[in-house]
């Protein structure tokens, strides 16, 4: 679940996964900085954000239900933002080619600015900047958003999923 799109309760549950040793403020200071990332989705001029999502993510429960189910609602409204495209590949689909792991591929409108491909590990991050590994991850996009449900009927499986009617909100 990408950070742009997790609610509080959802950022610390993944936060302490990762890091269960760590103390309490560290914790605060690591959620409180993914959610003020969010402030850029509602800035004046917010970047454009396509994001595709494994099924297994909505369906695993990080946090508990409660926590899940107010994760898929954020999802939801997140998606009306006319300038977030989210696609989630569903289960039935079988593998895909970002099954390995995430990553997000940034793009800069000043042209002179090359694409970047960003790998966020667990205590640090990765940055491809070779010509040829970002056109390796676009082209891993350009097949997943293709194997993934529209937006539209991504919306209608998010609400699906949060009321229970695609198999419940845990598998």
């Amino acid at each position: 679940m990408h950070g742009l799109f997790q609610t509080e309760a959802y950022a610390r549950a993944v936060t302490l996964l990762g890091h269960k040793a760590a103390p309490a403020e560290e914790i605060d200071r690591r959620v409180s900085l993914r959610l003020k990332r969010q402030d850029l989705l509602t800035s004046p001029e917010p970047p454009q954000v396509w994001s595709v999502i494994d099924e297994a993510a909505l369906r695993r429960p990080v946090g508990g239900r409660a926590v899940m189910r107010a994760q898929l609602n954020r999802l939801v409204e997140v998606a009306e933002l006319p300038q977030v495209t989210i696609q989630v590949v569903p289960f039935g689909r079988g593998g895909h080619a970002a099954a390995s792991g995430s990553f997000t591929i940034l793009r800069f409108a000043e042209h002179e600015l090359p694409d970047v491909v960003y790998i966020e590990q667990l205590t640090s991050a990765l940055y491809l900047e070779k010509h040829e590994d970002v056109d390796h991850y676009m082209e891993v996009m350009n097949h997943l958003s293709a194997q993934a449900l529209t937006p539209a009927r991504t919306a209608r499986f998010l609400t699906e999923i949060t009321r229970g009617d695609a198999g419940g909100l845990l598998p």
